[in-house]
């Protein structure tokens, strides 16, 4: 499968939904399954829940799920399931990621931490965390309990070296990208690689599969942290400027340090150690007149390209261009 050119964005969105609408009964499905799992006899934590996992987001990682199950061959009905385990460990690391950085806004509304405080957030993610291995075990598939295991010990992982970064104006490129595979990507990977393992696929067209997901969530967070620069508040769903105001060193402050002047890199670094945005349109323009945008955007779709690759592998299915239609909106969208 030879990779395409970039989409523009108009034809990227368009994936998007071809991608979303060719789940959709899945989809329905799963969405079925998160309400009825979800249920506990403690109304906090179904108000809490219901909050973030009802709050409009894209459901990306489970339909990452279905789509590589089916390009996979699987006709059984374990990836439903499966797809709302995916979802119940993303709801809960968003949970702990708000609290930890102190967010008050996710997707235009305000945040579970914002409205209940952050005792509330990290029980109900903790009580996600443990509704997830439930379920797991009730598959009974040891192979899918040591990706998903290991896959929630490498995002916890992936949160503390997050951590350790914050108002490091130093930070490097490697140490960056290490923090975006364990704590975004590695769930990307393990969505899409259990696809491959439910249907019984050679170990090495699992890997494939795995290698896709792991270059897709690369893509996917790297284009996110560009967003805060390009974007607004309105079409983002959060403030512009939080990851500087949080002091996190992300690409394009990274690439923009290495690239600006004395003068601007100074203020760049004195921006992530300080953590405050009295600056903010200064800080934007010289990100932005250092070349940092382009080239992180350059780094996103390099990997979106590796995506592409990795697909070569499987046989030619709808689901399997859906997937690769997925890599380019990665890159493209806007929110």
């Amino acid at each position: 499968m030879n990779r395409p050119k970039p989409a523009p964005p108009a034809e990227s969105a368009n994936a998007f939904i071809v991608a979303r609408d060719l789940a959709a009964p899945d989809m329905h499905r799963v969405d079925g399954m998160i309400r009825q799992r979800l249920h506990s006899d403690v109304v906090l934590i179904n108000a809490i829940a219901e909050h973030i996992v009802g709050g409009g987001g894209k459901r990306l990682r489970p339909t990452l799920h279905v789509l590589a199950a089916h390009a996979a061959g699987y006709e059984g009905d374990a990836h439903i399931e499966l797809a709302a385990v995916i979802e119940f460990i993303h709801t809960a690391t968003l949970l702990h990621d708000d609290v930890v950085d102190g967010s008050d806004l996710r997707r235009g509304r305000k945040t579970a931490n914002a409205a209940w405080g952050n005792a509330a957030s990290v029980l109900v993610g903790d009580f996600l965390y443990s509704r997830a291995f439930q379920m797991m075990v009730e598959l009974d598939r040891m192979e899918v309990m040591r990706i998903l295991a290991d896959t929630t010990n490498s995002i916890a992982e992936g949160e503390v070296l997050q951590l350790l970064n914050i108002g490091k104006a130093e930070t490097s490129e490697a140490a960056y990208m290490q923090v975006i595979e364990r704590k975004t990507a590695v769930l990307f990977a393990a969505a899409t690689q259990l696809g491959g393992v439910l249907a019984g696929l050679p170990h090495a067209q699992c890997l494939a599969l795995r290698r896709y997901g792991m270059e897709l969530g690369s893509a996917f967070q790297i284009a996110d942290d560009l967003l805060d620069y390009v974007s607004d508040s309105a079409t983002l769903g959060k403030n512009i400027g939080d990851d500087l105001a949080e002091g996190k060193p992300t690409l394009p402050l990274i690439y923009a340090i290495e690239r600006s002047t004395p003068m601007q890199a100074e203020l760049l670094r004195n921006a992530i150690t300080s953590q405050r945005l009295a600056a903010l349109d200064v800080i934007i323009a010289a990100i932005r007149c250092s070349g940092a945008l382009e080239r992180t955007r350059a780094k996103a779709e390099s990997h979106a390209d590796a995506a592409h690759a990795a697909l070569e592998g499987l046989p030619p299915s709808e689901y399997r261009n859906a997937l690769a239609g997925l890599a380019d909106y990665a890159v493209n969208r806007t929110s």
